[in-house]
């Protein structure tokens, strides 16, 4: 496992994630020596889907307000069917994805997850520039 030290990554979820799929990455992240922080439009915490029931809460760090792209190293967007389906109609969670694209961050998307890239507009048909996400 690579040494991520000193990294700060930032994990994008909301009701509904797949529980694997925010769990396992924290958990590697963490362990390879990242910082890891849970944003989302809900404050307090967040439940997950676990097989066919929900899952145990996870305390969510920060709100989706509150974060910005240049303040982290990557982002990751756990997949489930409902957590990218109800971030995708979040414009600011949208735009968020969008910034990390734009800087030329790792954005990772597990599972159901490339729906959000979709919906960005930064998974097209034919190849794509980052540069044509800045501003």
């Amino acid at each position: 496992m690579h040494d991520i030290s000193g990294k700060k990554i930032l994990i994008l979820a909301t009701n509904g994630f797949e529980q694997s799929e925010l769990e396992g990455p924290r958990d590697r992240l963490k362990a390879a020596g990242a910082t890891v922080e849970i944003a989302s439009p809900e404050s307090g915490e967040i439940k997950g889907w676990q097989k066919k029931d929900w899952g145990p809460a996870v305390p969510v760090d920060r709100s989706l307000e509150s974060v910005r792209a240049e303040d982290y190293d990557a982002i990751v967007l756990p997949g489930g069917q409902m957590n990218p389906d109800t971030l995708r109609g979040n414009p600011q969670a949208l735009e968020l994805i969008r910034a990390f694209f734009a800087a030329g961050k790792v954005v990772a998307a597990i599972c159901h997850a490339p729906w959000l890239l979709i919906d960005t507009g930064i998974a097209k048909a034919e190849a794509v520039d980052p540069r044509d996400f800045r501003e």
